[in-house]
């Protein structure tokens, strides 16, 4: 354990080392925070409390995405690309040989990297949205507690499905046209463009029984006090069950695919 403890401590050093970048993300995410901001206070004066929210959560729902929308990997990013380009290239091979377990490896890196996207990339955000608008701030101190846990199981999530999609590499010749597929199911399911709690009938209960539904939504849920008692924990099983089960698939694809590891092209 304290070999990946200094992996995710690797991990955050070195996403620390892109000052310029976190810079710019800071500033992306802000601008976009106020674009979809805008936007909900329009579509919220003319559907008040759609989706069961009032004005104030909606926005506060807008800035907790940009918030965590790096930390978690919502649009994509951090290990995925590396993971494929080694496996591409064969490097993955010399991984193999390490005696490290691969998953857990890119697992602690990833967190890592979580902790600073969220430290560097969405408190600064999340606190200019909350300066220029009216936001729902927890009104128990425990809740920033059970919300945080609920971001590390949601990166654990998250982890889990784009470790799916980078393993496709192994199969693939080019998996960069799965990874924007992924994004793009994870951009609509996670409740990036809308709360899950706006979509309508059979489709809004699918799309919150997806693993997606992990990301976001319940991390936001637990933020607004929409989860509370029984409620809570039902949304902490929700996350781990998916992490678990993403997390096994990940372990019996990443079985398959080493058994014989072929570098493409030789």
């Amino acid at each position: 354990m304290r070999l990946y403890a200094a992996v995710a401590v690797s991990g955050f050093k070195r996403y620390a080392t892109y000052r310029v970048a976190t810079v710019a993300g800071v500033f992306t995410n802000t601008v976009f925070g106020f674009i979809l901001a805008y936007t909900y206070t329009a579509l919220w004066n003319e559907r008040p409390h759609l989706g069961g929210y009032d004005h104030a959560q909606a926005l506060t729902f807008v800035w907790l995405g940009q918030a965590l929308l790096a930390a978690i990997g919502l649009l994509g990013g951090g290990f995925e690309e590396e993971l494929q380009e080694r496996i591409r290239s064969g490097d993955i091979a010399v991984d193999l040989y390490r005696p490290v377990d691969l998953q857990t490896w890119w697992l602690a890196t990833e967190l890592g990297r979580a902790l600073f996207q969220l430290l560097g990339r969405g408190v600064l955000p999340m606190a200019i949205g909350a300066l220029v608008f009216e936001l729902r701030m927890p009104a128990s101190p425990l809740t920033w507690l059970w919300f945080l846990l609920a971001v590390a199981l949601a990166v654990c999530v998250g982890f889990a499905v784009r470790y799916l999609v980078s393993l496709a590499s192994f199969w693939l010749l080019d998996g960069a046209g799965l990874s924007m597929l992924s994004g793009l199911l994870c951009l609509f399911f996670s409740g990036m463009i809308l709360p899950l709690n706006v979509f309508p009938g059979q489709l809004g209960e699918i799309a919150r029984a997806l693993p997606w539904a992990a990301m976001l939504q319940v991390p936001a849920d637990v933020f607004l006090e929409e989860r509370r008692g029984s409620g809570l924990l039902e949304a902490f099983a929700f996350q781990a069950g998916w992490a678990v089960v993403l997390l096994a698939a990940g372990r019996a694809l990443q079985s398959a695919a080493t058994r014989k590891v072929v570098v493409q092209g030789g």
